[in-house]
């Protein structure tokens, strides 16, 4: 009994996989990037100070493009200071799409900097430079300079919706449970 409880476990677990399978190959071939431009995955860079680093990736496959402070001289970000640090560069995000800026994890885990408003968010039709508000968590000093890594931006498609007001919502398990509602 045991054996063809294991048996049918395994078969639903593959079952499963197989389906989650076939739903990423969906997402991925309908929100695959277009070309832009003719030319696929190429975001316009303004360099805007002399001293601006194009975004860089930490490997090959990471998602976020590594963001560089372009200062003049260094910062210091006092404990529970939130400081603005420029990059030096504008970008231009397709329609479509979206820039976010997240936080660096090493940087965030080990010294309490990350954005204060946790994600940045890039708008397409944006064409200012981009400038990174830090705040620091942590309770020592953290100085930044111009040339570290501050943050990473992902650029994401996004989905074009209207809203249409209804006079009730459709009914789920969950309900209006939130906060902690299905556990912490």
């Amino acid at each position: 009994m045991e054996n063809l409880f294991n048996f049918i476990a395994t078969v639903v677990v593959v079952v499963a996989a197989v389906d989650l399978l076939r739903i990423m190959r969906y997402t991925v071939k309908r929100y695959t990037v277009k070309k832009i431009n003719n030319e696929q995955r190429v975001l316009k860079f303004l360099r805007l100070k002399p001293n601006a680093k194009v975004p860089t990736r930490g490997s090959l496959h990471s998602a976020g493009h590594d963001l560089y402070a372009c200062l003049e001289e260094s910062v210091v970000v006092k404990p529970n200071e939130t400081v603005k640090i420029p990059t030096g560069f504008a970008l231009e995000i397709p329609n479509g799409y979206v820039g976010l800026i997240f936080a660096r994890s090493g940087l965030a885990t080990k010294k309490g900097i990350a954005p204060a408003n946790k994600v940045g968010v890039c708008d397409s039709d944006y064409r200012g430079e981009y400038v990174v508000a830090l705040k620091n968590s942590g309770s020592e000093e953290v100085v930044i300079n111009s040339g570290d890594r501050i943050a990473q931006l992902v650029v994401m498609p996004v989905l074009d919706v209207k809203f249409s007001e209804v006079e009730a919502l459709s009914e789920t398990g969950r309900g209006e449970g939130g906060f902690g509602s299905t556990g912490v």
